[in-house]
Parts: structure tokens; C-alpha cells; sequence
């Protein structure tokens, strides 16, 4: 039976459901939303850009200015306001509208994301923290890979406006059960503008960052040019993407709920270094054994998608012990979010850079695994600076 104490992350995880569909789903409508509004693809691509760019830049600045005693305010506050972006999006009539509009869709989907983390690892005892967060982290996770696909395939034969119908309602939803069932959030310390932006200057908080940046310029970024891989190794020339996605999702899933178990019984630095170890020889493995048999990179590619989910697990609930009696644990996951997707897009231009210098495609594995290395070896740097402070890591690095 699950725990009591994790409901408000199970609650959280619908939210994050939804959310994970916004972050992705939109990517496959641009065609459909292209042709309807009568504008080319690229400029509808915008919408993705507004997206991310909203989410990764614009909700650490919300969450940095919130005042400490209005979290579970804006924890629910931003989830009305994703949930009305996105009723607001299926009935925009116009680009520029909607470009705005998931702008603010995004800027709500990185505040509750942030917050909702914070708040249910708040709310769990030291045992439970890592299974809450990994509760939130795959819910996110599921609504990439179970929910888009839905959504997309509603979308076909509804409008391109059904997805985000759908994910309102599921928004929604979510907005109801925590008015009626999110228990009041513990006390922080009101902290001023200036402590709060200190967190970027600490030396643990921004190692912990930079590992969670080079993971998703690895990870994510070579995500982006799955399809390419495929196709330069497929067999007889034409083979379906769709098997190879589905393989790395179901692994992200998976990773997701997994790792927080371990993470509650291992420290969390080291379960990172494992963790970034796997992705680094998952990568390398892809160009590899693709030559030889495409199918055979199924395995580095589950494998590739458990542990590049699973990473921000441990790393969100490190940089939660790192700051929380400083009372801005909410904001350094935020930070956190911000650095995946900077890394994402650090990676996507990196890949598209290479592919345009005509390298190989068995270059971008292996320059991704590189950048994952590069993240391992600075994980272990703080592994060992953990055992030089005898395993205290709750002790921030002045």
C-alpha cells in the first residue's frame, strides 16, 4: 500500500503528467497547427522555443521572488494559470497568440514543477524523500512517453486544439484534488532577494548543477537525432523510429520510479556517479554494436533512457538537502530545470552543428558520451569531496 505521506507527491505526479505531455506533445502538432493557421513550420516551431524558453528561464526568476510563507499559494497558482494557458492555447485563432500563451504555459509548468517537488519532498520523512521525488519525476516521464503519443493520436482525428484540451483537463484534475486534498506545506524562513541569488555562487549547488547540464547535453541533446541514427544504420535502408523511441521512453519510465528507492538507501552522489557512468557507456555502446546489428542498440537505449531519467532524482534531492535549511531548496530545482533545458538546447545546436560539418552520425554518440564522461568525472570529484567531510553532506561548500 503506498504510504500516506506520499499522496501529495502522487497528486503532484498528475500535474507533472500533464506537464511532461505540454513539454513534448506540442513538437508533433506543429504540422497540423502550421497548415490551420496558415503560417510555416518554422515560425510555428516558435511555439516549442516559447515554451522551453519560458519554462527554463522564466521560473526560477518566479520562484526566486516568491515570498517563503506563499508556497502551497504558488504551487496551486501556477498550476491555474498552465491550466488556463492551455484552455487559452485550444482557442487562440492566431500564431502570435499562441506563442504567447505557451510562453506562459511554460513559465506555469517550471514554477509548479519546481515547487511540487519541493513540497513533496517537504512533506515525506528523510527515508521517503527520494521515492516522493521519484513519484513526481515519473509522472513527468510517463506523460512524455505514454501521454504524448495519446495526445497526438487524439489530435489526428480532433484538432490539433483536443491535446490541449487534454492536458487542461488532466490540469485540471489535478488542481481539484490538491485544493481539496494538499495538507499545509512546513514553515521556511523568509530569506532576502540577495541570500537567494547567493545559491548560484556555492560551489556544491553549482557542481551539482553543472553534472545535471552536461547530462542533458548528452543525454537530451543526442535524444534529438535518434531518428538520424536510426536511419544511417537501418537495414535495407527504411526502418521504423517508433520501436527505438518506444524503448527509450518505457527505460525512462522506469528509471523514474525506480531510482527512488535507491536513492533512499545509497547516497545520493554516488548513486549520480553510477548513474552517469551507465549513461556514458550506453551512449558508447550505440555506435558500437549499431554496425553490426541495429537492433542490438535496443539494450544501450533502455538502458540510456532509465538512467537519464532517473539522474534528476538524486541530483533534485541532493540539491534539496543542500539548501533547505537555507529555505530555498524550491529554487535551486528550479535552477536545476533551468539547466536541463539549457543543456537540451546546448546539445540539439551542438548535434545540428556537427551534422552540418557533415561528421558521421557515429560521431554524435560518441561526442555525447564524451560530455557524459566529462559529467562522471566531475560527479566523482564530489563523491570524494563527500568522503573528505566524513558523509556529511548536508553541509553546504561556503
Amino acid at each position: 500500500m503506498l504510504h500516506r505521506e506520499l499522496s501529495t507527491a502522487v497528486l503532484v505526479a498528475v500535474g507533472a503528467f500533464a506537464q511532461g505531455m505540454a513539454s513534448y506533445a506540442t513538437a508533433g502538432l506543429l504540422p497540423m497547427i502550421a497548415t490551420e493557421l496558415s503560417v510555416s513550420v518554422s515560425l510555428a516551431a516558435q511555439l516549442v522555443t516559447a515554451f522551453t524558453l519560458a519554462y527554463g528561464l522564466g521560473s526560477p526568476l518566479l520562484v526566486a521572488v516568491l515570498p517563503a510563507h506563499r508556497q502551497r499559494a504558488g504551487l496551486l497558482g501556477a498550476l491555474a494559470v498552465f491550466v488556463i494557458a492551455n484552455v487559452a492555447s485550444a482557442l487562440a485563432g492566431g500564431i502570435v497568440t499562441l506563442v504567447a500563451l505557451r510562453a506562459v504555459a511554460g513559465v506555469g509548468a517550471g514554477v509548479y514543477l519546481a515547487l511540487g517537488i519541493a513540497a513533496s519532498a517537504s512533506l515525506v520523512g528523510e527515508q521517503r524523500r527520494g521515492q516522493a521525488i521519484a513519484i513526481v519525476m515519473g509522472g513527468m516521464a510517463s506523460g512524455t512517453v505514454l501521454g504524448v503519443p495519446v495526445s497526438l493520436l487524439l489530435a489526428e482525428r480532433l484538432g490539433w486544439q483536443a491535446a490541449f484540451w487534454l492536458i487542461a483537463m488532466l490540469g485540471g484534475l489535478t488542481l481539484l484534488g490538491m485544493l481539496w486534498r494538499l495538507p499545509p506545506l512546513p514553515e521556511t524562513p523568509a530569506i532576502s532577494m540577495r541570500s537567494k541569488l547567493a545559491v548560484m555562487a556555492e560551489r556544491r549547488v553549482v557542481a551539482i548543477l553543472s553534472v545535471s547540464l552536461l547530462a542533458a547535453i548528452a543525454s537530451l541533446g543526442m535524444y534529438t537525432f535518434i531518428a538520424p541514427f536510426v536511419a544511417a544504420y537501418a537495414e535495407g535502408g527504411t526502418t521504423s523510429i517508433t520501436p527505438y523511441l518506444w524503448v527509450w521512453g518505457i527505460g525512462g519510465v522506469a528509471g523514474s520510479f525506480l531510482v527512488g528507492t535507491v536513492v533512499d538507501r545509497m547516497r545520493g552522489p554516488r548513486v549520480t556517479l553510477g548513474i552517469m557512468l551507465l549513461l556514458t557507456l550506453s551512449l558508447l555502446l550505440l555506435p558500437l554494436l549499431a554496425p553490426y546489428r541495429l537492433a542490438l542498440t535496443m539494450l544501450p537505449l533502455v538502458v540510456w533512457g532509465a538512467v537519464g531519467w532517473a539522474l534528476q532524482v538524486p541530483q533534485n534531492d541532493e540539491l534539496f538537502k543542500a539548501r533547505r535549511t537555507a529555505g530555498d531548496g524550491h529554487l535551486a530545482i528550479a535552477l536545476n530545470e533551468s539547466a536541463l533545458y539549457l543543456g537540451s538546447a546546448i546539445g540539439s545546436a551542438a548535434g545540428g552543428l556537427m551534422l552540418a560539418m557533415q561528421w558521421p552520425v557515429w560521431g554524435l554518440a560518441a561526442g555525447a558520451a564524451v560530455v557524459a564522461a566529462l559529467g562522471a568525472v566531475l560527479q566523482g570529484v564530489l563523491v570524494i569531496q563527500e568522503g573528505r567531510r566524513g558523509g556529511e553532506i548536508d553541509t553546504p561548500i561556503a
